[in-house]
């Protein structure tokens, strides 16, 4: 279902296992697969999440591979098997390194994904950062900023109604090639990710939806309050989907060290701490749940749909 602007505050998740940096991976992913994917994926889509993402990374040099792993699984192979194992849930890319491929290849992926789905797709697009890998798909990094603001005005045509769609800018051209099938619902929504002025600004101008990255919640206000003034004066008159990534959680009480910034206790008081986003014109959160298991992953989550969800919008 659509995460709305005027509806009650949406909660999502980024999946585990498809990616394994050290900063968030827990434990027993290492030895998780297709059939944990599966199954997280089914509880979401049955306990009411609004979405379910994966991250994009092609290759990660030796340098970085000690904080960020290797293990990073394609999201359109990951978001296409979990589509054809759910029914309601939405499937993101949060986020796409699209400035890595040419637009009407990533069109056809997509569009692709979003047909067969049923319209659930949300491109989430970002810059990158991994110079090693931009070079090893001869792609531009020091220009990857104004590439990335091409690619998303070339993907907004290519990912819309028309058989032959059309788009010339300084980087990117093309007309008269016919891409079927089209996404199902007419368009697919991007949402932009990162939170340096850049990518704020992008967001605002580009966006349908923005994937702050990183931002504590004290710094959103301000954030959110340019993003919006920035949208003003570019003339967007559309509604832009605010997003934020939430603390570390775990619903209850643990009886294992789950780190001291996550946020823990009764679903009452979780919803009230988790409600302040939404007071400061957040439309969606992305959570995290602490656990050292999968069943205890998907407990949790069961957990938060039927004890904290409730209580996020009173």
């Amino acid at each position: 279902m659509p995460i709305s602007t005027a509806g009650p505050l949406s909660y999502g998740m980024q999946l585990p296992i498809q990616s394994q940096s050290t900063i968030y991976a827990e434990g027993w992913e290492a030895a998780a697969g297709a059939a944990d994917l599966a199954e997280i994926a089914r509880t979401a889509d049955r306990t009411g999440f609004a979405y379910l993402a994966s991250c994009d990374h092609v290759a990660i040099p030796r340098r970085l591979a000690g904080v960020m792993g290797t293990v990073w699984y394609d999201p359109v192979a990951t978001l296409a098997f979990l589509a054809g194992i759910t029914e309601r849930v939405l499937l993101m890319s949060h986020v796409a390194v699209v400035g890595l491929r040419h637009p009407l290849a990533t069109a056809k992926q997509y569009a692709t994904l979003d047909h067969l789905s049923g319209g659930r797709l949300v491109l989430g697009v970002g810059a990158g950062h991994v110079k090693e890998e931009f070079e090893a798909l001869g792609a531009d990094f020091e220009g990857r900023g104004r590439v990335l603001d091409e690619t998303v005005d070339a993907l907004k045509a290519a990912l819309g109604p028309e058989e032959y769609p059309e788009y010339a800018g300084e980087r990117f051209a093309f007309s008269g090639l016919g891409q079927l099938p089209r996404p199902a619902h007419g368009r697919v929504p991007v949402w932009v990710g990162g939170s340096s002025p850049a990518a704020v600004r992008r967001a605002a101008v580009r966006g349908d939806g923005w994937l702050p990255q990183g931002d504590p919640r004290e710094k959103l206000p301000a954030q959110i309050a340019r993003l919006k003034a920035l949208r003003e004066a570019a003339g967007v008159e559309e509604p832009i989907v605010v997003g934020a990534i939430t603390e570390p959680l775990y619903v209850g009480e643990p009886d294992w060290s789950v780190g001291r910034r996550t946020l823990t206790g009764k679903p009452e008081a979780l919803a009230e701490s988790l409600r302040a986003y939404a007071a400061m014109g957040v439309h969606q959160i992305q959570v995290r749940f602490r656990s050292r298991s999968r069943s205890e992953l998907t407990d949790q989550m069961a957990a938060f749909a039927a004890e904290v969800a409730p209580h996020l919008d009173r």
